[in-house]
């Protein structure tokens, strides 16, 4: 019996459609791209979420004193650079008795000028005591602060003590040489050279 014109045998692939079952199921089609790999993670790392296995087999170190690095000075470090203390007591440190930093002075104006405004408080009840009191604390938060000097420099005059005064007035005046109460302070220095003066007994 004659076949069909226009059907073709199933599996002939000759002068019909290609069958769409392949020979090797497990082969990729001809002209296809490989099968792509999985996507690499591109998450930033998480320390709760280390794996075990990406850390080799190098042992770590621990975070001990052992392994911390020696950060003194050699030991000619004193003769190559005498200066070098000073400068880091300038800088607003202070050293022990074996010339070893200790701490650091602490820098905070907020405080300093609350100091002052406190100061300026007990100063206006006459308690001269604690007003030079804040006003020392209020320069070891900001030292070189011209207003505290200068309100420590009349407070001690208060308390009779014109030595005191005077060095506070001179070092307001190395501070604000051409400050508001530098003309103040000029006058106070000239007052308390003659008090020290007429201070000392006569022989």
């Amino acid at each position: 019996m004659a076949a069909l014109p226009g059907l073709a045998q199933q599996g002939s692939g000759s002068g019909g459609a290609p069958s769409k079952s392949p020979a090797n199921p497990s082969a990729p089609p001809s002209g296809s791209a490989p099968a792509s790999r999985p996507a690499p993670n591109l998450a930033p790392p998480r320390s709760d979420s280390v794996n075990a296995d990406d850390l080799g087999d190098e042992a770590g170190q621990s975070s001990s004193k052992d392994s911390q690095i020696d950060l003194s000075p050699p030991p000619d470090d004193a003769k190559a650079h005498p200066q070098s203390s000073d400068l880091l007591l300038d800088a607003g440190t202070s050293a022990d008795s074996n010339g070893d930093l200790s701490e650091f002075h602490p820098w905070d104006p907020h405080k300093a000028a609350k100091d002052v405004e406190v100061g300026d408080f007990y100063f206006k009840r006459k308690n001269y005591r604690a007003a030079e009191d804040r006003y020392r604390e209020a320069l070891l938060y900001k030292n070189n602060d011209a207003i505290a000097t200068f309100r420590l420099a009349v407070c001690l005059e208060k308390l009779d003590l014109p030595g005191d005064a005077r060095k506070e007035y001179e070092s307001y005046l190395q501070i604000l040489p051409h400050g508001s109460q530098a003309e103040e302070a000029q006058k106070a220095i000239e007052r308390l050279k003659g008090t020290a003066a007429s201070a000392k007994p006569a022989k």
